[in-house]
């Protein structure tokens, strides 16, 4: 260790840096040193050592005059945040928040002062729902993300103190984090391959469900956005279509609702196949509209709007001839039959995940096709430009093959 700390910073064996510093309070010498900053990253150099100092001394002296912290508990602090903190969140969000904390977090940890709960004791839970109980990885993510929340809350009210939080939800090396992933969990890109394509569509054309089959493979579109379709959404002189509602069941009712979130909000664009499947579609419906006008009338359901209006469900693209409603539940069928007769694991996911991959094989740009999955982020976009699909495999073998090719005519 160098003894030129005059400053009150000294380099370490290892080249990084260190601070320290002493403080008299109510006549009690209490002593701080440190070799990361505020942020939990190591101190390089010495001005970034002089920094992170004096920064820590400010901090420290501002604690000082902070009004008490009163002791809340975690029951508490997420009450709180229900009744303050998560106006605009999505009734989904609304009801899985409340179903862990409910379910799971309340007995374990309700009851405790939000002060006294520590990194090892939230990471260990979090380990034991994922080893032990068997809970899947995704799914565990969301008690990660409830734990930051009202952590989050804690600290924004003042329940706990800047240096708790840190160690908490901030400082990388120790913050609370997620247990290592098991090898044989899978959260890859599911694509189908040409010969299931061509078998799913032979099973779905002519069906009630090809309209939203169509939909799911040509245009990436979720269960929820799929059978959420209204007439009015579809342009075919553009070929787009605009999505911007979902359909939910929430209490028990069909409802029409906002998307989750806001890049979800999107324009999709069709191909000439697909414009000319809608327009005889749309043909169809207004034949059907006139022929079937008694049964139409009878058997339509109104349900609720984005806006909170009531609409017929006859606005919905997906509904029968007969005037009834499909739902998201409409697919459990098919899901069944096509997994006995075809065996073909069929989730109407995939057909999602079968466009994302079929376009990022064509070298689609990542920022369109990014617009067209709706996604948030380009990073989750990558997955599809990573997964090797069999086609992607194909290619690869013929590209290897090409090497050995050339190899040969060198010699």
């Amino acid at each position: 260790m160098s003894n030129n700390n005059q400053l009150g910073v000294y380099q370490l064996k290892s080249g990084r840096w260190a601070y320290r510093f002493t403080k008299t309070v109510d006549g009690k010498r209490i002593n701080r040193k440190n070799s990361k900053d505020e942020f939990g990253n190591p101190l390089l150099t010495k001005n970034e050592a002089i920094r992170a100092r004096h920064i820590a001394e400010l901090k420290f002296e501002a604690s000082l005059h902070e009004k008490p912290l009163r002791r809340m508990t975690v029951q508490e602090v997420y009450e709180e945040y229900c009744e303050n903190g998560r106006s605009g969140k999505s009734y989904a969000t609304i009801k899985k928040q409340d179903s862990l904390w409910r379910n799971h977090i309340s007995v374990n940890f309700g009851a405790r002062f939000i002060d006294d709960i520590s990194v090892a004791e939230v990471n260990d839970y979090l380990a034991r729902l994922y080893y032990d109980e068997g809970r899947s990885f995704m799914y565990v993510e969301g008690f990660l993300k409830m734990f930051y929340l009202v952590f989050g809350q804690a600290y924004s009210r003042n329940y706990i103190d800047v240096d708790t939080y840190n160690k908490l939800c901030v400082n990388k090396d120790i913050r609370i984090r997620m247990p290592k992933m098991k090898v044989d969990d899978d959260i890859d890109i599911v694509a189908f391959s040409v010969e299931e394509i061509e078998q799913l569509d032979e099973y779905f054309r002519g069906s009630n469900a090809e309209t939203a089959y169509l939909l799911g493979k040509c245009c990436g579109l979720r269960i929820n956005e799929c059978y959420g379709l209204k007439w009015e959404n579809i342009d075919l002189e553009k070929g787009a279509i605009t999505i911007d509602r979902q359909m939910q069941y929430q209490d028990g009712l069909i409802k029409l609702v906002s998307l989750k979130t806001r890049n979800s909000r999107r324009v999709v664009y069709m191909s000439d196949k697909l414009i000319e499947y809608f327009t005889q579609l749309k043909q169809q419906t207004e034949i059907h509209a006139k022929k079937l006008k008694a049964q139409r009338k009878q058997n339509s359901t109104y349900i609720t709007d984005l806006d909170g209006n009531k609409i017929s469900s006859l606005l919905l693209v997906n509904s029968l001839p007969n005037g009834k409603i499909q739902t998201v539940n409409s697919m459990k069928y098919h899901s069944c039959t096509i997994k006995s007769k075809l065996n073909i694991d069929f989730k109407f996911h995939y057909l999602r995940h079968t466009y994302g991959t079929r376009l990022a094989e064509l070298n689609t740009p990542t920022h369109l096709l990014t617009n067209q999955m709706g996604h948030a982020s380009g990073k989750v976009t990558e997955q599809y430009y990573l997964a090797v699909s069999k086609t992607g495999i194909e290619v690869l073998q013929k590209k290897l093959n090409q090497i050995d090719t050339d190899y040969k005519s060198e010699k």
